[in-house]
């Protein structure tokens, strides 16, 4: 065999190699997500999928939302208060010039009553949700195979989705109002909004390891902080 015969059958089965192991649609043009806080690559399946660090992209590529202001990073926390002490501009402001709206668990809104599970403080979250807005998450899969979905959530119990690779693949099945057997009546309307959860929501199969796209199409009512794949195995 000649060199040069070589050289193009080495490069033949590496761009076979990439087809055959990358699932990316065709004509997608969103990226993982980094910063300088963020540089690990894309997210791993399994592991924990963080809502907030969802691609790069902007609107109609990455996610969609109903409009262009994003109400807690770009509006709420610059009011007095909200952006409390200890709590750097990083996470009070994250993502502040896009349109999904993003805040993050803070002791005056969260931590100040009962959770059924209480979450971190400082855990960032989408927020603001409306019905059809969605995030899109550039994601590695180590493994092929069924993983059963925890979600980290609050106020609604309702039903989410995923698709993957832009093909319906789960409901994520919000188990209860995360106020219910609280005495709610005795606090702000808001604070209810706050009450956190954690729970299994469903399961999806995975039936390729690679780089996936997952997309998150949430409805109004809930703050999502993470969702963790665990596999059923």
């Amino acid at each position: 065999m000649t060199k040069n015969l070589c050289v193009q059958t080495l490069v033949l089965v590496v761009v076979v190699g990439l087809s055959v192991s990358g699932n990316i649609p065709e004509g997608y043009k969103g990226t993982a997500f980094h910063d300088a806080n963020h540089i690990g690559g894309p997210q791993t399946i399994p592991g924990r999928l963080q809502a907030t660090l969802y691609d790069l992209g902007g609107e109609g590529v990455a996610y969609h939302d109903t409009d262009t202001v994003n109400h807690g990073s770009g509006e709420l926390n610059y009011k007095p208060g909200h952006c409390e002490e200890g709590v750097p501009a990083e996470i009070c402001h994250f993502r502040e010039g896009e349109g999904v709206d993003i805040s993050y668990v803070k002791k005056q809104a969260d931590l100040n009553h009962p959770n059924m599970v209480t979450p971190e403080w400082q855990q960032l979250y989408i927020g603001w949700t409306e019905d059809g807005e969605w995030t899109k998450y550039t994601v590695e899969v180590k493994k092929a195979g069924r993983y059963k979905i925890v979600a980290m959530y609050s106020n609604l119990g309702q039903t989410i989705q995923f698709s993957l690779n832009d093909k319906p693949a789960a409901d994520c099945k919000l188990p209860v109002d995360t106020w219910k057997g609280f005495p709610v009546q005795e606090h702000p309307e808001w604070m209810t909004v706050h009450m956190w959860n954690k729970a299994e929501c469903g399961e999806i199969d995975l039936p390729q390891a690679g780089p996936q796209v997952l997309t998150l199409h949430y409805r109004k009512g809930n703050n999502l902080a993470y969702f963790d794949f665990v596999s059923v195995e």
